[in-house]
């Protein structure tokens, strides 16, 4: 095994998650505060579920967003 293959592989995976993740969550807030289901000074609580079937690893990532 290539440790620093491994390493960028990794990162290159969690930026992909972090963009995407991003992304999404920007569109629901916006559009939960446009339709009137939260006013904009919430904190949200957020869950981010970590699966690697391969390796047995199943692990929930929790925290909270403000708005602000």
């Amino acid at each position: 095994m290539n440790e620093d293959t491994l390493n960028m592989e990794i990162r290159r995976f969690l930026k992909n998650v972090g963009i995407t993740s991003q992304r999404e969550i920007e569109r629901a807030v916006i559009a939960a505060v446009e339709d009137g289901r939260l006013a904009g000074n919430e904190r949200i609580d957020v869950s981010v579920r970590l699966d690697i079937p391969s390796l047995g690893v199943e692990r929930m990532i929790d925290g909270t967003i403000g708005l602000e």
